[in-house]
């Protein structure tokens, strides 16, 4: 007798990375692996069959059957995670008390598996102190000793690469100028919004004996200088890519304890830490999507074509 399909629930599910992956479950093929998928949503609901809050496009009717919305609030969490299996923390970095109380909160509930809120670099490689991927770890070691029996798996997806490609990390993309800690010829990986919700989607799926602790992904790994020439041919024109001492600029960055990541970033990208290739810190690209069958990875050559070659041209960006 086949087992029955797991219940879903989504913290964060509106959220920024969130709607994606909300978007990815309730899409062929994945919607089919499970009984519904709830959105947890901390917003007062004014009447019982108010509309669940915005997400992109549901692509199918199906979808309409399965999704449910519930709130939930600090006093309400045992009960709100009521017949739920699957337990997907999107919470962004804002919310670092309230996952707290989440998690405090699994013990009373009957979640076979939990994906905690990481969805960025593996930060567990780092060799510095920084307040937001500290307070992940602390996360992450809490929830092995509140759920030992939970199956817990960490997804490490590199950089999201719609947000990437801005002057914060060094992309000026309006002046045609990148500036690169280190040598611009480090792979570095970046992931897809989407194909990062796609990949949860994938993994919620599996057995959960199947689901490794630990997936590292990387829809397209690239080197700065190939990010250049790829978004020259897409109509950016020149691209002067420049490089500077990595030493000087991570000591100078590590001096000060911060929460803002973006920094820390850019000299992560030259010290192949965001490298998610065989060559770097491992990839499961295979694991989840074989051969492409399923999906196809998002490419920075789309990404290129999206934006003529120029993303977030128009940003205004302030260095003060």
């Amino acid at each position: 007798m086949p087992s029955p399909k797991p219940a879903i629930a989504i913290a964060g599910g509106t959220g920024h990375l969130g709607k994606y992956i909300t978007t990815a479950l309730l899409s062929p093929p994945f919607i089919n692996n499970f009984s519904s998928i709830i959105l947890l949503t901390r917003q007062e609901t004014s009447h019982p069959h108010q509309h669940p809050p915005p997400i992109p496009q549901i692509p199918n009717t199906t979808a309409d059957t399965k999704l449910q919305v519930r709130n939930y609030t600090e006093n309400n969490l045992p009960a709100a995670l009521k017949d739920i299996q699957i337990l997907i923390n999107a919470i962004g970095p804002s919310g670092h008390a309230f996952k707290e109380q989440l998690l405090r909160a699994l013990p009373q509930t009957d979640i076979q598996v939990y994906f905690p809120s990481e969805f960025g670099v593996n930060h567990y490689v780092h060799d510095f102190a920084h307040l937001e991927w500290d307070a992940k770890k602390a996360h992450f070691n809490l929830a092995r000793v509140l759920i030992p029996n939970v199956k817990i798996c960490r997804v490490f997806c590199g950089l999201f690469m719609e947000d990437s490609v801005g002057p914060w990390f060094g992309f000026d993309t309006k002046a045609g100028r990148y500036e690169s800690v280190g040598s611009s010829r480090v792979p570095v990986s970046f992931t897809g919004l989407i194909d990062v919700g796609r990949v949860v989607a994938a993994l919620c799926g599996f057995d959960r004996k199947e689901i490794p602790d630990v997936v590292s992904v990387g829809g397209d790994t690239r080197a700065i200088s190939d990010v250049a020439r790829i978004m020259e041919e897409a109509g950016a024109g020149k691209i002067d890519v420049r490089e500077i001492e990595l030493r000087e600029y991570k000591e100078r960055v590590t001096g000060v304890l911060s929460s803002d990541p973006a920094a820390y970033l850019r000299f992560l990208m030259g010290e192949g830490k965001i490298n998610h290739s065989f060559g770097g810190l491992g990839c499961d690209n295979e694991l989840v999507n074989p051969g492409q069958r399923v999906w196809k990875w998002k490419s920075f050559v789309e990404l290129a074509r999206e934006t003529g070659g120029r993303p977030w041209e128009d940003f205004a960006w302030s260095t003060k």
